[in-house]
């Protein structure tokens, strides 16, 4: 599969649908899209992957969860959007009859809430962000959050894209707390896997493989940006994972059968390196 260089390469923006997030993930769990963590749930532990399908763990917004979708909302949709989907508190104790009411209001009018130490940080996230031409250039024009959804290795697939430049193709936003460290983190995260599914899925519907970058920001001072590309190699590598694990995983639905994978005795060997 190769990686498309085309300087030419003009993503039709328009085949990208947009929808809330609920309304997205609700599909993943309704009408059985495969998605991308979902598929690194089951690489990880079958079992756990089943469990969740089953509705026996429930996927509980986390506040780290919340502080994501506020750093993508503020970041790639802009101020506008931030600020009609999230509120940020003018109190600092949640326990005041202040707070209380000014939580409900918000609550009422749809918005989630963040606390004022969160709202400085994302301001920082984005102030990050503007240092750092390269990342500037990758978000200067192109759609955030795009869905897709179709068939890939003959199983219903979608994916919600962070961002989609229409000459320079998939672009995900990470925070991280060292920039330094962020490749062995995006190793151990599998986001090569993550962005390898969301390359295939979208080749299914344009017919061509685009190139894959990475935005990641540190949420510590000085607040460093880095952007990363995706080699053609990595990509082909976890494509060949993500493809061999669906296999697997219509064999264990068709024998109801998600093993935790470690069913069998293992060898604990620790070397004398001395």
């Amino acid at each position: 599969m190769p990686q498309n260089n085309n300087e030419n390469l003009a993503i039709n923006l328009d085949l990208l649908d947009i929808e809330p997030a609920g309304q997205y993930h609700a599909k993943a769990s309704y009408e059985k899209y495969l998605s991308s963590h979902q598929l690194i749930d089951f690489m990880a532990c079958p079992k756990l992957y089943h469990k969740k399908q089953l509705g026996l763990i429930e996927d509980k917004q986390t506040d780290a969860m919340l502080f994501g979708s506020a750093v993508h909302s503020r970041i790639l949709e802009g101020r506008d959007a931030f600020e009609t989907e999230f509120a940020i508190s003018p109190y600092s104790d949640r326990r005041t009859k202040q707070y209380k009411s000014w939580a409900a209001e918000m609550a009422a009018c749809g918005k989630e809430l963040l606390s004022q130490s969160d709202g400085s940080l994302i301001e920082n996230l984005a102030a990050g962000i503007s240092m750092n031409d390269e990342a500037v250039n990758l978000i200067l024009y192109g759609r955030a959050e795009g869905v897709v959804r179709t068939d890939y290795c003959d199983t219903p697939c979608q994916i919600r894209i962070d961002w989609t430049h229409p000459h320079r193709g998939i672009v995900d936003l990470k925070t991280c707390n060292n920039l330094d460290q962020f490749e062995w983190a995006a190793q151990r995260f599998r986001y090569h896997n993550q962005l390898a599914f969301y390359q295939a899925v979208l080749a299914e519907v344009i017919g061509e493989y685009v190139p894959v970058h990475i935005i990641a920001i540190e949420k510590v001072e000085p607040f460093r940006c880095g952007v990363w590309r995706l080699s053609e190699s990595t990509l082909a590598q976890a494509s060949c994972e993500n493809e061999a694990a669906i296999r697997r995983l219509k064999i264990a639905w068709q024998n109801d059968n998600f093993p935790t994978g470690y069913e069998e005795i293992r060898l604990l060997d620790f070397q004398n390196t001395s």
